[in-house]
């Protein structure tokens, strides 16, 4: 029932495109080149090593037309750039370059852009460069990657919760345990399956294609998802033997040495796998998974445990003192609170790592959604707080029952007064407890002789205190054996006070809390996952080539002269774009995104701020083009640039739009 809802909330969370994590960062020739000769090959560089597709580069010509190209291959010594030869002989006017690679993080990215030979195409041909993603295969790939997060969130936390938190009952814990695993074997399946057809845009019914899942195969982002498949084997085992046979001094170790190659097939395909720091990112990664699976599992795992503490409301029922219980509750606080501890560690590190700057908190969708996230997870930690509260409260009810327990007197009769101290003799784990009786002038004490090992059988028994005066015996208590297998339980020791039932009840009520408060940190978190981070949108935006030319500052200015064809763009290119001289060029686009001929541009750049300006461009036209080499900007600022086209005798527009000119 809580993977139903785990899920439930996972599926309804909503799925968003991953945003592709490698950038662009130089092309040759550069998108909106006019070049005199054809070039020979076409290299992109990149923010990162990327994987080459079988159509990674596609060629069309001026009519549309795709163009056959060499295969594309990385620049010797140099996994960030590619490049493809060109065919000879491929004639004047414009071409169009449509690319797609696979980023080091396993994140697919495409683009495309123009170049010329001899002199710009009069009109643009209409070129499919296909599709960014395929919408059916982007919602199934994000749907199956927050499928297997909360399947090993759940799978991870609840076996941690079993071997340091000890239940008393761990048997309704197996559930849980069975749901995760097989969960997270098929989620994997289908992101292997799913990962050709991720890579290329394709549809969902090409992950039937052999070829495609060989190709698969042998890319590191495949590799990882088949190791992760692999890994599932031996966490069947350990499973296995944990639910047979209980744990032993081994288990934590390979339990958590499972934990760690599992969280390790994470790390190697999220964004820790490139950018800066790598092995520290790597690292980082590694522990903020397990530490997020701990708490969010080991909450799900005790919100059950709870729960079926609670199920029977009468208080004969013992669940409320159960010193067992209270014990789990008390180890798993400690364990939540060393594992948001290790949450906000590795959180801060992340997060700088990924923004770069405090301005993408807010001007990226990277620090937008962080901001989110740490809106939750302040929600997280005040339920968190809440627990711990209940919990110290649940605890200090028990003591008080133990304490009352542990005075159990026995009768009297006559006035001849007896006492007895049962002591806490139901500690788990102990054998042969010795109990005492006193009357007023002898004590007796008596062992049960147990075998070597603990009890051969499920409860241990401890005989009542022998007296010499008549007196009730005490209720014998029963102890789960050490290393006793799933599903084994006890009664309580006494009756529980309303104090210790009201406590689980509320503490139930906030662990429900804080799991669905964890699950909304949980989607969030994934969806960042996918997401082109700050420092790396920042780095896009100042390396990303300009149309025109290489570190150029380009500008769209819309017109509109109220006639029908009198609408349009012009794109505006100044070279170098920096304080001094530049050159400029401006293209004019129609209604129908083509090249359009005007009989005058006219452009001038003013600075409102000095009031500086209007400085006339000076446009001549260059055929195709207007141009000049001689405009000089003195200071930089924000410049407003303001375009006027004239279309016919008649009819002229203008348009405006700011230029950053830099020092």
């Amino acid at each position: 029932m809580v993977l139903g809802a785990v899920l439930l909330l996972l599926l309804l969370g909503g799925a968003a495109p991953a945003s592709a994590h490698a950038v662009l960062r130089s092309s040759d020739p550069a998108d909106g080149t006019v070049l005199r000769t054809a070039p020979a090959s076409v290299t992109l560089t990149f923010s990162e090593s990327v994987g080459l597709l079988d159509d990674s580069f596609r060629l069309f010509g001026p009519d549309g037309r795709r163009v056959h190209t060499a295969e594309a291959r990385h620049a010797p010594g140099h996994a960030d750039t590619a490049e493809v030869a060109f065919p000879a002989g491929l004639g004047q006017g414009t071409f169009t370059v449509a690319w797609r690679v696979v980023s080091a993080d396993s994140h697919p990215v495409s683009g495309a852009f123009t170049f010329s030979v001899g002199k710009p195409s009069p009109t643009s041909a209409a070129v499919d460069t296909g599709p960014d993603e395929n919408p059916a295969t982007g919602a199934l790939w994000d749907l199956a990657r927050y499928v297997a997060y909360g399947a090993a969130a759940l799978l991870i936390g609840t076996t941690a919760f079993v071997l340091l938190c000890r239940p008393p009952d761990p048997g309704p814990l197996r559930r849980p345990l069975v749901a995760g695993w097989w969960t997270l074997l098929a989620s994997t399946v289908v992101l292997l399956a799913l990962r050709a057809p991720y890579e290329t845009a394709a549809g969902p019914a090409s992950a039937l294609d052999p070829a495609a899942l060989a190709r698969t195969l042998t890319g590191r982002p495949g590799l990882v998802l088949l190791a992760r498949l692999a890994l599932l084997a031996p966490v069947a085992v350990f499973l296995v033997r944990l639910s047979r046979r209980g744990p032993s001094r081994a288990t934590p170790a390979t339990g958590g040495a499972l934990a760690l190659a599992l969280a390790l097939t994470w790390a190697a395909s999220e964004h820790a796998s490139a950018g800066i720091q790598v092995p520290a990112a790597m690292a980082s990664s590694v522990l903020h998974l397990l530490a997020m699976a701990v708490w969010l599992g080991g909450l799900t795992a005790l919100l059950t445990t709870l729960q079926r503490a609670t199920a029977d409301p009468a208080p004969e029922s013992g669940a409320g003192d159960d010193p067992r219980l209270t014990g789990t509750v008390a180890r798993f606080s400690r364990i939540a609170f060393l594992a948001v501890t290790v949450l906000v560690v590795t959180g801060v590190y992340q997060s700088w790592r990924g923004l770069g700057s405090w301005t993408a908190l807010t001007d990226t969708t990277y620090g937008r959604l962080l901001l989110a996230k740490l809106a939750a997870v302040v929600l997280l930690l005040a339920a968190a707080g809440g627990s711990r509260r209940w919990t110290a409260r649940l605890v200090t009810a028990a003591g008080t029952a133990g304490s009352a327990g542990s005075a159990g007197a026995a009768g009297s009769a006559g006035g001849a007064g007896t006492a007895g101290s049962a002591g806490n003799v139901g500690t788990a784990g102990s054998a042969g407890n010795a109990g005492t009786a006193a009357t007023g002038s002898e004590t007796v004490q008596e062992r049960t002789p147990e075998p070597v090992g603990g009890p051969s059988h499920p409860t241990a028994r401890t005989t009542a205190p022998q007296t010499v005066s008549s007196s009730a015996p005490l209720a014998p208590l029963a102890v789960p054996p050490a290393g006793a297998p799933f599903g084994t339980s006890s009664p309580c020791p006494s009756p529980a006070p309303d104090g210790c039932l009201r406590a689980l009840r509320a503490l139930r009520r906030s662990v429900l809390a804080e799991v669905a408060v964890a699950v909304a940190v949980l989607v969030i978190s994934t969806v960042l996952s996918g997401t082109l981070p700050g420092r790396a949108a920042a780095e896009a935006a100042g390396t990303a080539p300009a149309a025109g030319i290489p570190g150029a500052s380009v500008t769209m200015i819309p017109f509109d002269t109220g006639t029908p064809g009198g609408r349009g763009t012009v794109q505006i290119t100044l070279e170098p774009g920096r304080v001094g001289q530049n050159a400029v060029e401006a293209v004019v686009f129609g209604p129908d995104g083509g090249l359009s001929t005007v009989p005058e541009l006219r452009l001038s750049l003013s600075l409102p701020a000095q009031k500086i300006g209007p400085i006339d461009a000076r446009l001549t036209d260059k055929g195709g083009y207007w141009g000049t080499d001689s405009l000089n900007l003195p200071i930089p600022g924000a410049w407003t640039a303001k375009a006027t086209v004239r279309v016919s005798e008649l009819d002229q527009a203008s348009g405006s739009r700011t230029v950053r000119i830099l020092r």
